[in-house]
């Protein structure tokens, strides 16, 4: 059987239909993984170049860029439906890529916090990020996929072919 990449559709709180490739899940793939090296090699620089801690500088970098997120996966009625916690994601801050054995959810939460501290005024930017895949045990129908964000919880339907 001939592997298929199709767009899936995302239907999050009234907004419109966001497709997206499945081709995209080895590019966000590479782009976490750039990223996370990127930031563990300025922690390897920031500790003065100290070799031996290769794997706690990863660890460091990671924890800082990518947000833990936890997926509930069923199987009900012929499909899978995947659920994640999110909050503070919308809709917009995803990106959900799917073939037919494989499942990618990315999103990037961008907040600025303002503080005053009597004359003083301090803005700061930061980006809050998740990245997961997931492997499926079956192949799913890849133009059927739904996809919803409410209340802070993701929901994806994956029927199965």
């Amino acid at each position: 059987m001939a592997t298929q990449s199709t767009a899936v559709m995302q239907r999050t709180n009234g907004s419109e239909i966001v497709e997206r490739s499945g081709e995209e899940i080895l590019n966000q793939c590479s782009q976490t993984h750039e990223l996370i090296a990127r930031r563990a090699f300025e922690i390897f620089e920031g500790n003065g170049g100290s070799p031996g801690h290769d794997l706690e500088d990863w660890f460091r970098a990671e924890s800082e860029l990518l947000q833990p997120v936890s997926l509930n996966i069923t199987e009900l009625y012929g499909e899978y439906v995947v659920r994640a916690e999110v909050p503070g994601f919308g809709g917009r801050d995803f990106r959900i890529s799917v073939e037919p054995r494989w499942l990618a959810v990315s999103g990037k939460l961008q907040t600025k916090e303002e503080r005053e501290n009597g004359g003083a005024h301090r803005s700061a930017l930061c980006a809050n990020r998740i990245f997961r895949t997931l492997e499926l045990l079956s192949d799913v129908d890849t133009s059927a996929v739904n996809a919803t964000v409410e209340d802070g919880i993701l929901t994806v339907h994956l029927p199965k072919t």
